[in-house]
């Protein structure tokens, strides 16, 4: 097992990526790394898309870039893979449950050697006529917000540093 706070504090956001896939094994630990994710009541309100077909990829991407208010971007750098998180509105804490599957993938990934980039815009992009065709042709139906994509694969660049904890950030109170 590893060292989880090591973990933590190594993982940084990857804005450019090679474009080689990772391996299927290390794809499946890191959705399963989301299943585990704790949820409010134990509902598991949130749902996980993996998606590494290209076309699809680039599909959402350019979703990702209209609903950004921009054209000609890939807001997901270059990575081959995508991870949609979704979660049912009707479960009081599915904004938290579905962050919480997020974090979770994203430790795995980088236990594991792959990075990651949380990207915003999947509410826009699944409230979309055209989001709402795609999940319907891949069978997903249900009151789901979409509440993160996760940029997969392998980085293409040195990581950052990382930035100084701000001040105040920790309180004890005895």
């Amino acid at each position: 097992m590893s060292d989880i706070l090591q973990t933590l504090t190594e993982r940084r956001s990857c804005r450019k990526y090679k474009s080689e896939l990772i391996p299927q094994e290390s794809l499946d630990k890191i959705l399963k790394a989301g299943t585990f994710a704790a949820s409010g009541m134990g509902k598991q309100s949130a749902i996980i898309i993996a998606i590494t077909n290209k076309e699809i990829r680039d599909k959402i991407s350019e979703l990702n870039a209209r609903a950004m208010g921009r054209t000609g971007v890939d807001p997901f750098y270059g990575a081959p893979e995508i991870i949609v998180v979704l979660a049912d509105k009707n479960v009081p804490t599915y904004t938290h449950d579905g962050s919480l599957v997020l974090g979770n993938m994203m430790a795995e990934a980088e236990d594991l050697g792959v990075a990651t980039c949380w990207i915003h815009r999947a509410k826009e992009v699944f409230e979309s006529d055209e989001g709402k065709e795609l999940l319907k042709k891949w069978g997903i139906e249900g009151d789901y917000e979409g509440i993160g994509n996760l940029a997969v694969g392998f980085a293409d660049a040195a990581k950052n540093k990382p930035a100084p904890r701000k001040e105040n950030y920790v309180y004890y109170v005895d």
